[in-house]
This record gives structure tokens, C-alpha cells and sequence, in this order.
């Protein structure tokens, strides 16, 4: 069926200027979603609805679409469509950030969901990355984190108790780890090691996040420590490779 919203070609396509005709068209639809014409989980026009509309070929509507899903602002569903997504969020890995305060600096509304809070004993690559004995007593903080009601992350923390006694009474549920670690323990974060990989989601994060079984998703596993040299928590965020991606600022040294 054809989408009556897509603008008529003679008033949004100019066929003899510079400007391909697929960037031209894809820039008509994002300008329709970022001003609420088209709403996320609403479904684009077809490359033939597309094609028709605009009296253009198939292969410049197939273009268009394609850029709309590189940049994040829509997701094909085999048998159903392509609808419109969520932009994917630039998570700049220079800077040290916690969830709550890098989705209020996007104007984004924070929110988590506890899945455990468990008292560990401290064993294998752990008690290397926190500097513990064998069987120290790790607190391990498994959340679902969310922005404007959307699951954007699953994390796990692994924060050493011998430093911090009593947090693991602590209700995470309602409060923020890093606010409690930084009013209570006066912790100050300095600097992080971090991991970067690409992997298929497990069953229980494409139910959690709601996203289609074995999609990518990216793992960022961390190590953040105190001014002192001293391991804060050993941390692991999973993130849906749709609705984020890395990014890095690399300065220069010597070119060749």
C-alpha cells in the first residue's frame, strides 16, 4: 500500500541539481521523523512505494533506505517492513561516564532495572582485575539500563567489598552506584583499561532488550580505578549494536 505521507518528487526532489536523488529522499525522511511526522516503530515506504513516488529507480530508493538503517533512524524486519528507530547514540569512549549522567546529557530520562544483587566469592580473572584474594567477598550488580523507556544496555559490576564495607546492603534498585560509592566512600574515579568486542546477544539479553535473536551487540568490558591505583569495580556493559556505536578521537603523532 502506498504511504500518502511521503512528499510529492515535485516539491522535495531537485533532478537537476548536484545532490543525488537517494540522499535527497533520505533526507526527507529523516526531516519527517525528527519533526514527529513519521514516529518510531511507524512503517517507511517500501523501495517500490518509494520508487513510484518520487519517479525514480528502485535502486536509488534501495540506496536511500539502506542509508536510513547505516545511520540508525530505521530497522528491517524480514516479512514485515522497514520502520523507524531510534537514532544510534555516539558513546565517545575518551570519557569516563556513567550511564545516568551520559542519558541526562542527552536530554534522555534514565532509568534501571536490578536483575541481581548477589555477594560473590572472588575467583579466577577477577581477583586479578579487582587485586583480591582468591575468595574475597565481591558485590556483583546485574541491572537492565533504560532511556525514555527504551532497554538500551544490560551491565554487570563486580565492585570489591573490602574496600567499600556495608554496600552490598545497599538497595540498588533506587540508587546509583557511582553516587553512593562517590557520598559514601568518597570514591573519585581517574581513569579506565577497556575492552571493546562485537558479539551475538545470548537469549536472555535479545528478551530483556527486545531485539532479535543473536543480533550484535557491543561489549564494553572495563576496569575503572581510584586515584590511588586502587580497582573501583570490573565492569561489563552489553549494548545492541542498533542503537549504539563507539567512537574515538585519535590525536596525532607521526603520519607516514
Amino acid at each position: 500500500m502506498e504511504n500518502n505521507d511521503v512528499q510529492s518528487p515535485l516539491s522535495s526532489l531537485d533532478k537537476d541539481g548536484f545532490i543525488p536523488l537517494y540522499y535527497q529522499i533520505q533526507q526527507v525522511l529523516i526531516e519527517q521523523i525528527q519533526t514527529g511526522k513519521l514516529l518510531v516503530g511507524d512503517c517507511l515506504p517500501s523501495e517500490y512505494e518509494l520508487a513510484r513516488s518520487y519517479q525514480v529507480s528502485r535502486m536509488t530508493a534501495r540506496q536511500a533506505l539502506h542509508n536510513l538503517k547505516s545511520r540508525g533512524y530505521a530497522l528491517s524486519q524480514k516479512g514485515r517492513g522497514t520502520y523507524v528507530t531510534r537514532p544510534k547514540l555516539e558513546k565517545n569512549i575518551m570519557y569516563l561516564r556513567g550511564f545516568t549522567e551520559d542519558m541526562k546529557q542527552r536530554g534522555m530520562m534514565p532509568s534501571s532495572r536490578l536483575l541481581a544483587q548477589t555477594v560473590l566469592s572472588a575467583k579466577g580473572v577477577l581477583t586479578e582485575q579487582l587485586r583480591v584474594e582468591e575468595g574475597s567477598a565481591i558485590l556483583q550488580l546485574r541491572r537492565l539500563r533504560i532511556a525514555d523507556g527504551t532497554p538500551m544496555a544490560l551491565e554487570e559490576s563486580n565492585i570489591p567489598l573490602k574496600h567499600y564495607p556495608g554496600l552490598e546492603r545497599t538497595d540498588f534498585t533506587s540508587e546509583s552506584l557511582y553516587k553512593v560509592l562517590r557520598n559514601k566512600y568518597g570514591v573519585r574515579a581517574a581513569w579506565a583499561d577497556e575492552v571493546l568486542e562485537a558479539s551475538p546477544a545470548t537469549l536472555e539479553e535479545s528478551e530483556l532488550l527486545s531485539i532479535p535473536k543473536n543480533a550484535i551487540m557491543l561489549s564494553i568490558s572495563r576496569v575503572i580505578m581510584r586515584t590511588d591505583e586502587i580497582p573501583i569495580e570490573a565492569a561489563c556493559s552489553r549494548y545492541y549494536g542498533n542503537r549504539y556505536r563507539a567512537s574515538i578521537r585519535v590525536p596525532t603523532t607521526t603520519i607516514e
